[in-house]
């Protein structure tokens, strides 16, 4: 089923609802038939819940609406929009989505009308469409507490457009801090939800040009899950009826498009592997639920662009090879002469097929380009895509009238066609690879988070402890005091205590350390460490955020969303760059033609069928297309993500660009213990031979031993703990 379909039958792209935390068997009272399935509405029931409390001095009747906004080509245009918006009197908030050409309002209705909202937009040079979407809104505070939350932002392109978003998400009324990082595309906010809701500042950001979506706040009573399996509007409203039965579920929202569903509730009264549980019972093997994994999503976006600029690239490279074997090799080979100047009445042939051509290419691949350079042009700024769009449209256009020319007067004048193509294929290389080049640098998290185990083994205990059942769940599942087994050779799911056996741990990971750590009933242990030759009982203490191998992971995000200073200022030298290539540009052809003109340069160095005005041309167009301020901004946070990700692999966790940046003042370097500089592993370096014996049976016995240093096997488990083979020709051989 479609995205259409099932908005036509009343499905919205998020679906909020509220439960009473009280008593949700009530809640058919408290809310009355208020509860339409699958309608975009805030509920707020009429109880006092124990984290809100009403704010009498904010004024509770607020109104939120919708505009269709048409006309919309940049984020300046919607910043535009936004600002006549806030010069209204009344209106409170209001919000820009420049991708879904949509604005939320939200304003007094005593004050102004949904015609005087409409009307000022319209003023603003755009077009403007009530949807007719309202909603009354009530306002809620939290006693003195912040919240921090974190985003997928996509649409970022450079810099500025991460500065854009930081710089609005601070002018938000509420929000105490906020940063993005490019190369991630994660955004990260602290707010008071006294002031400030999560809605408004994805709004916000939606309102600056980008989609945004919650990925998650850090809280084990908060998640987002997937929920495969959703075929039908059924399905849809089934799932959602079942969790508005769940007793302890406090506000959730539905996306049944995207197969999502955001979750608060009460850890007292439900927890997240009884809510899965229920999902996937209910559906009878239909629905499979799963935590959303924010780095998975944000790879995956990143493979979606690189196909999507792969594709163009194929386009560009296929119409290159007619048109570059046509402009090109042919006229350099005699035999092509007479091909080359056939004529079909009053038009060269060749030229006129290399522009059949290049038109698709010009309009269809540059189209992306074209839509970025209006938007920017608009709002009197400059882009890359500014410089794209002049350097390929100034030579289609000549070529193009260099064909209407020579077909009216019979003088046939050289044509660009190729280098409007050609442009095309180097950008279009150069971006895809950037966008794989980003997707490069987050494998470092992605190997982090491949540490920990993807399963676990559930046990059920009676009163006096001991073992009715055991089950495999999916480690993301884990609850804090769930009975854990581990085996010998397999990783702790998570951090907890050793309530029965003994064994020895692996904790290189961690401390560095290559000897294995005894561990006894009573004893911690971290999640991700190798649990090496005993069956242990684990207790779990600390999972989601709490857990040592997610804080490290956690660690590595904030150091690579951290800015360096020194990105300050190529940030300020990338939002000056392409005037000042244009500037240079013009210059640039001013000085050829006015140097042809005053022969300050044989005329002769002019191409066979070219003019000054051409030639000129042709020396503007290079300084555009070499010049790209994209690099200015991507060099130094995909240098940080870099560096932090390959430190985290070695065991160095840095925190942020700005300590990479002081650590050039580094001249010496001092370490508390032996174990930090280790592989976490003994290892042979060097023998010597005393007895009589053969070198070969004598090298075998050392690599036994190095082997058995390494590794006390059990070879069942799925998460074996491999070691490096040993080596003959890395060993120094001593004879004595």
């Amino acid at each position: 089923m479609s995205c259409k379909t099932l908005q036509m039958i009343g499905y919205k792209p998020r679906d909020y609802v509220k439960l009473s935390e009280y008593d949700v068997d009530e809640r058919s009272n408290t809310l009355g038939s208020n509860v339409e399935p699958l309608t975009y509405q805030r509920y707020s029931s009429n109880f006092q819940d124990e984290h809100f409390q009403k704010n009498d001095e904010l004024d509770l009747t607020r109104t939120k609406t919708e505009l269709k906004v048409l006309g919309m080509t940049c984020a300046a245009c919607s910043n535009a929009v936004e600002k006549a918006l806030l010069g209204l009197n009344g209106v409170h908030f209001a919000s820009v989505a420049l991708l879904q050409n949509k604005a939320v309002v939200e304003y007094d209705s005593a004050l102004v009308k949904v015609e005087h909202i409409v009307k000022a937009v319209e003023d603003a040079g755009f077009t403007a469409e009530a949807l007719g979407r309202e909603v009354s809104s009530s306002i809620f505070s939290v006693n003195g507490s912040t919240a921090t939350d974190q985003f997928r932002i996509t649409g970022l392109r450079c810099a500025a457009c991460a500065a854009s978003v930081e710089g609005l998400l601070g002018t938000l009324h509420g929000v105490s801090a906020a940063s993005v990082g490019l190369p991630t595309g994660i955004g990260k906010v602290t707010y008071d939800p006294q002031l400030v809701d999560r809605v408004e500042i994805m709004n916000a950001i939606k309102g600056a040009g980008y989609e945004a979506e919650f990925i998650g706040r850090g809280r084990k009573n908060n998640v987002v899950l997937t929920i495969a399996g959703m075929a039908s509007d059924e399905d849809g409203k089934a799932v959602q009826n079942l969790l508005c039965e769940m007793k302890g579920l406090k506000i959730f929202f539905l996306d049944p498009m995207r197969e999502k569903a955001e979750l608060t509730f009460d850890p007292e009264l439900l927890n997240l592997r009884t809510i899965v549980d229920r999902i996937e019972s209910f559906g009878r093997g239909r629905f499979k639920a799963c935590l959303a994994d924010a780095h998975d999503t944000y790879v995956s976006d990143g493979k979606v662009e690189a196909i999507i600029l792969l594709r163009l690239l194929r386009l560009c490279l296929i119409m290159s090879v007619p048109v570059l074997f046509l402009g090109v090799i042919c006229p350099r080979l005699a035999r092509f002469h007479d091909f080359l100047s056939f004529r079909y009445g009053p038009f060269f042939v060749v030229d006129w097929f290399k522009w059949v051509l290049v038109t698709p290419v010009q309009f269809v691949v540059g189209k992306r380009f074209y839509l970025g350079a209006y938007r920017s042009l608009k709002n009197l700024s400059a882009n890359m895509d500014v410089l794209v769009a002049l350097g390929t449209t100034s030579a289609y256009v000549y070529s193009f009238f260099a064909l209407i020319y020579a077909a009216i007067t019979g003088l046939w004048l050289v044509t660009y066609f190729e280098t409007s193509l050609m442009l095309f294929n180097f950008i279009l290389f150069g971006k895809y690879l950037e966008v794989v080049a980003k997707g490069k640098t987050s494998e470092a998290i992605g190997k982090l988070l491949k540490l920990a185990p993807t399963s676990a083994i559930l046990l059920s205990l009676n009163i006096d402890d001991n073992c009715l059942s055991e089950r495999e769940i999916a480690a993301e599942f884990v609850e804090q005091g769930d009975i854990l087994k581990v085996y010998p050779g397999s990783r702790v799911p998570a951090d907890g205590l050793v309530i029965q056996g003994s064994s020895h741990i692996d904790e290189s990971m961690i401390t560095g350390e290559a000897v294995p750590v005894a561990k006894g009933v009573g004893d911690k242990v971290i999640g991700g460490t190798v649990n090496r030759n005993g069956v242990l009982h684990v207790k779990v203490s600390h999972v989601g955020s709490e857990a040592a191998l997610a804080q490290i992971v956690r660690l590595v995000e904030n150091a690579q969303m951290a800015k360096a200073p020194v990105q300050r200022i190529a940030d300020f030298i990338a939002s000056i760059f392409v005037p000042i290539i244009i500037l240079l540009a013009s210059v640039t052809w001013i000085f050829w033609y006015l140097a042809g003109k005053f022969g300050l340069y044989p005329l002769s160095w002019l191409p066979h069928g070219t003019n000054l005005f051409v030639f000129s041309l042709m020396f503007s167009i290079s300084v555009m297309v070499i010049a790209c301020p994209c690099a200015l901004g991507l060099a130094t946070p995909t240098a940080v993500m870099v560096a932090t990700g390959v430190g985290a692999e070695n065991g160095i966790l840095i925190k942020g660009g700005d300590a990479l940046e002081r650590a050039k003042s580094i001249r010496s370097i001092v370490f508390d213990k032996t174990g930090t500089l280790t592989r976490g592993r003994p290892s042979i370096v060097s023998i010597h031979l005393f007895s009589d014996i053969k070198l070969t049976d004598f090298l075998e016995l050392t690599a036994s031993a190095e082997l058995s240093s390494c590794w006390l096997f059990p070879f069942h488990s799925k998460d074996f703990y491999l070691v490096s083979s040993f080596s003959l020709h890395a060993i120094e051989y001593h004879d004595s």
